[in-house]
């Protein structure tokens, strides 16, 4: 039975699924397997991880009709065996001391249940650069942080098969941010965390990410929210910062949505959104933007979109599959 079981979702991946795996069997730690789990691609992706499985029995191909990211990672979590569980995207790629590095903090901390990771930008306008601090100042993560900063945790952690026992699946209900959920149910459940700010990844972004995958993305984080405040009503301190992150992604949501109306040429929903903001944040700059948005909201695009590229010239969104 292998020690470690890498977790991989892949939905149309062919042109990077290859060096995903390649990489996860380039580890100096060998004792693994990778499941793979192709979710009802329509490319060539399946046919990739089979030649790569008859070269190497460690691979395994599970495949199923289209699920979703949490669908896939859940099928890939029921075929495992190990001891240990990685994620690993399927167009992602680790360096070879990935495994070794983070197993080594949880052999000599047997308190720790969670290490979270670093890696660099693959690809875009941020490529080669770190993802996360290093050296990171931040606390180890637990809940309270967690909710307050949605980055705390990495997407390339390795994790004891205790926490997936204990706290379940991936929710498949999700589209978007399953993973973030799935850590502070883990943290809620009092799940210890580590994390190793050594870059060990490549952390593959999208560079022509649009408003419409923004406004997923944070409908998906205010849905994690709705889910978790029953959970920690009695939780005074947690409480708090859950409330006021809700009420930042609730006008950042409006702010995509006005962005997502001005590309649409749907001019009139834009200065209701923008109305909307205004109610909530004030401010002379949104009252000039909502004038320029009814009287010249080509204007205004221009603006929003030379501010972007100035400002945040790729935001961090993740490929998402179908």
């Amino acid at each position: 039975m292998p020690a470690v079981s890498v977790i991989m979702p892949a939905y149309n991946v062919e042109p990077y699924v290859g060096d995903a795996i390649g990489s996860a069997l380039a580890q100096t730690f060998t004792d693994l397997e990778v499941i793979v789990v192709d979710d009802g691609s329509t490319d060539e992706t399946a046919q990739a991880v089979r030649t790569l499985a008859r070269q190497d029995s460690r691979v395994k191909l599970v495949q199923q009709p289209n699920r979703g990211l949490a669908g896939a990672r859940n099928s890939a979590l029921r075929a495992s065996r190990g001891e240990f569980l990685a994620l690993l995207d399927s167009d992602d790629v680790w360096e070879p001391t990935f495994l070794e590095q983070q197993l080594a903090i949880l052999h000599a901390r047997p308190d720790v249940d969670i290490v979270t990771g670093n890696g660099w930008y693959l690809g875009g306008a941020k490529h080669g650069q770190v993802a996360r601090p290093q050296p990171d100042p931040r606390p180890a993560p637990e809940l309270a942080s967690i909710i307050g900063d949605e980055w705390s945790v990495f997407i390339m952690s390795v994790f004891r098969r205790h926490v997936y026992t204990g706290i379940g699946p991936f929710d498949e209900s999700m589209r978007s941010n399953e993973d973030y959920d799935f850590w502070l149910r883990a943290a809620v459940a009092g799940f210890t965390f580590a994390r190793n700010d050594t870059p060990l990844g490549h952390y593959r972004v999208r560079s022509d990410s649009l408003s419409a995958s923004n406004i997923r993305m944070l409908r998906g984080i205010l849905h994690v929210y709705t889910k978790l405040r029953p959970v920690i009503a009695d939780r005074a301190r947690e409480m708090s910062i859950l409330q006021r992150q809700i009420v930042r992604f609730e006008s950042e949501l409006l702010a995509a949505e006005a962005r997502l109306a001005l590309e649409l040429a749907d001019f009139a929903a834009a200065r209701e959104h923008l109305g909307a903001l205004h109610a909530r944040r004030g401010g002379a700059t949104l009252v000039f933007a909502r004038l320029l948005a009814r009287w010249s909201p080509r204007t205004l695009l221009r603006m929003i979109r030379l501010r972007r590229t100035a400002v945040n010239p790729a935001p961090e969104v993740s490929p998402e599959q179908g």
